[in-house]
C-alpha cells in the first residue's frame, strides 16, 4: 500500500514539474553544472596524481637512491696543467653500505658517462650507464628483446650493451638489433638486449633511466672510461673526477626504509666533508604525493561544491514560488483530509526529482568533460566510482536539505486561509 502511494506521489510530482518545463529545466542547471564540475575536477586531479605516484612507485618503494651532486662550495684539485673538480660518491661508499647496515639487502653502483654512439653513418648522444646486473632487478623495466647484463659479463669485463628502445630505433633502424655493434666513444660494444625505459617528465622526480641509455657492465665502464670526465661547456673544458654518480640501495622491509635512509645520511656525512650527494626516498615521496592528492581533491571538491550550493538555493527559491502558486491547491488537499506529512512528502519528492535529474545529467557531463580533456589536451584523467557516487549523493542531499523548508512551509498553511487565497 505504501509503495503504491509513493509511486503515485512521484508521478504527481513529475506531472507538476512538467507543467513548467522551462522553469524546471533552468532550476536543475545549477545542479547539473555543480555535479559535472565535481566529477570533472576530481577526474583531472586523480589523473595527474596517478601519473606522479606511478612514476614514484616504478622507482621502487624499497629503494633509496643516492645521487652525486656538485657542491656549491666546490674545490678544485690540480692534475698536471688542468684544474679538476672532485666530488660525488665513492667506490668505498658501496662497500660501507653493504657491510654496515643489516637492513640493506642489495647495493647497486652506477657510473654515468656522456658519449656519442655510432652505427655506420647514424649517430646519437648516449648516456652510458655502467652498473651491475642487479640494477635490472631494482629498477624493473620491460625487456623488449634479447637479455639484460649478466654476472659473467661483469667478470669478463665484456664489451656488451643493453640499449633502450628509443636509442635502438634511432641507431639500429633498418638492421638487426641484437648482435649489432655500436661504437661508443672509441670502443665497440655488442648489443645483447633492448629494454623499455621511463622518460622523466618535466617537473617530476628524476628517474634512474633516460630514453637514450646504454647499459654496460660496471667493470667495463671503469676500465674503458675511467673516473675523469671532460665536457665542453661554452667554449671551455670542464674536467670532473667522479667515481660513482649514483647508488641504489634496496632495503629488506618497508618499515625500515626511512630509518635506513636517515642512517645512511649520517654515515655519508661522516665520510664526505662536503655535501656532494643527495638522497631520494621514493616511499617518502609516495606518501607525500598521496597526502597532496587528498588535499588537492578536498580543494577541488570544495570549489565545485559551491556550484552545487548555488543549485540548491535555486531549487529552494523555485519551490517557495511553487508553494505560493499552489496555495489554493494545498488548501483543497488539506480540506479533504490530507495530512501535513503528506504535503511535506509531496514537495520533498518534487525537490528530490529535480536534484536527481540534475545529478544524473551532471554525471553524464562530468564523464564527457574528462574524456574531451584527454582527447584534446592529451592530459590523463581518471573518473572514479567514488566521485560518481559522491556527486549523486550530494545532489540528492541538496534536494532534500533545500526542499525541507518549502515543504514544511506548505504543510503549515492554514486550510481556511489557503482556500481564500486568490
Amino acid at each position: 500500500m505504501k509503495s503504491v502511494r509513493l509511486l503515485r506521489d512521484i508521478q504527481l510530482g513529475v506531472r507538476n514539474l512538467l507543467l513548467h518545463k522551462l522553469r524546471s529545466l533552468l532550476t536543475v542547471l545549477g545542479v547539473v553544472f555543480g555535479v559535472g564540475s565535481v566529477i570533472a575536477m576530481l577526474a583531472v586531479g586523480e589523473g595527474a596524481s596517478q601519473v606522479a605516484m606511478e612514476q614514484i612507485r616504478r622507482l621502487g618503494s624499497h629503494n633509496i637512491i643516492i645521487t652525486a651532486s656538485k657542491p656549491t662550495d666546490e674545490t678544485t684539485t690540480s692534475m698536471g696543467r688542468f684544474a679538476v673538480s672532485m666530488y660525488g660518491l665513492q667506490y668505498e661508499d658501496v662497500e660501507r653500505l653493504a657491510e654496515c647496515f643489516p637492513s640493506v639487502r642489495r647495493v647497486v653502483p652506477v657510473k654515468l658517462v656522456q658519449k656519442e654512439g655510432r652505427v655506420g653513418t647514424r649517430t646519437l648522444d648516449l648516456r652510458v650507464v655502467g652498473t651491475d646486473p642487479v640494477w635490472f632487478d631494482l629498477v624493473q623495466r620491460p625487456l623488449v628483446a634479447g637479455r639484460v647484463l649478466s654476472v659473467q659479463d661483469s667478470i669478463d669485463t665484456s664489451n656488451v650493451a643493453v640499449l633502450t628502445e628509443h636509442g635502438a630505433r634511432r641507431l639500429l633502424a633498418g638492421q638487426a638489433s641484437l648482435g649489432s655493434e655500436v661504437r661508443i666513444g672509441g670502443n665497440y660494444f655488442e648489443v645483447v638486449g633492448i629494454i623499455r625505459s621511463e622518460a622523466a617528465s618535466e617537473g617530476a622526480m628524476q628517474t634512474p633511466d633516460q630514453e637514450t641509455d646504454a647499459y654496460i657492465p660496471m667493470r667495463t665502464a671503469k676500465e674503458r672510461f675511467g673516473d675523469l670526465f671532460v665536457q665542453n661547456k661554452g667554449g671551455t673544458q670542464v674536467r670532473e673526477n667522479v667515481e660513482l654518480h649514483q647508488i641504489i640501495v634496496e632495503v629488506d622491509d618497508l618499515g625500515n626504509v626511512e630509518r635506513c635512509a636517515a642512517a645512511i645520511e649520517r654515515m655519508l656525512q661522516t665520510f664526505h666533508k662536503r655535501k656532494d650527494y643527495r638522497i631520494s626516498v621514493p616511499l617518502a615521496l609516495l606518501r607525500q604525493a598521496e597526502a597532496t592528492k587528498r588535499t588537492f581533491n578536498i580543494v577541488l571538491g570544495s570549489i565545485a561544491g559551491i556550484s552545487l550550493l548555488v543549485g540548491g538555493i535555486g531549487i529552494m527559491n523555485i519551490m517557495l514560488a511553487s508553494v505560493t502558486e499552489r496555495t489554493r491547491e494545498i488548501g483543497i488537499r488539506r480540506a479533504i483530509g490530507a495530512k501535513r506529512r503528506q504535503i511535506v512528502a509531496q514537495f520533498l519528492i518534487e525537490t528530490v526529482v529535480l536534484s536527481m535529474t540534475g545529478g544524473l545529467v551532471g554525471m553524464g557531463i562530468g564523464m564527457l568533460i574528462p574524456w574531451l580533456i584527454t582527447k584534446v589536451a592529451e592530459m590523463p584523467t581518471v573518473v572514479t566510482p567514488f566521485s560518481l557516487v559522491l556527486s549523486l549523493g550530494i545532489s540528492m542531499g541538496i534536494g532534500m536539505v533545500f526542499g525541507i523548508y518549502p515543504a514544511v512551509r506548505a504543510a503549515r498553511l492554514d486550510p481556511i486561509e489557503a482556500l481564500r487565497h486568490e
